[in-house]
């Protein structure tokens, strides 16, 4: 099953360290620039749905803006409390300068 990818913006709009929230499907989504590797996650907290666009980046991980749950931007992990649950890790893909996101693709089970 393919999944759709959807553009989201230009590399150019995203220097490293820098954070865009952009709406795909209905949802926001957070991309950050890593060290020049773009990262893409669900821009809503885990834990009550604070804005993660708002929080501080450091390194690979964004710290929420109200209960300072930190987040894995590669995985969506969830490195401390209160939050207890990931949020959506998206797939990045760079194509000419345009960086565009999909769903990542399930296992089958």
């Amino acid at each position: 099953m393919t999944v759709p990818q959807v553009r989201v913006a230009h590399i150019d709009d995203l220097p490293p360290g820098k954070l865009l929230t952009r709406e795909v499907d209905g949802g926001k989504v957070l991309l950050a620039n890593v060290g020049g590797e773009i990262c893409a996650v669900r821009a809503e907290c885990s834990h009550e749905g604070a804005p993660l666009g708002e929080g501080e980046v450091d390194g690979a991980t964004i710290e929420c803006p109200w209960h300072f749950s930190r987040f894995c931007l590669r995985t969506g992990e969830a490195l401390d409390p209160p939050a207890m649950d990931p949020v959506e890790a998206f797939s990045v893909d760079v194509r000419a300068g345009e960086i565009f996101v999909s769903r990542r693709e399930m296992a089958p089970e």
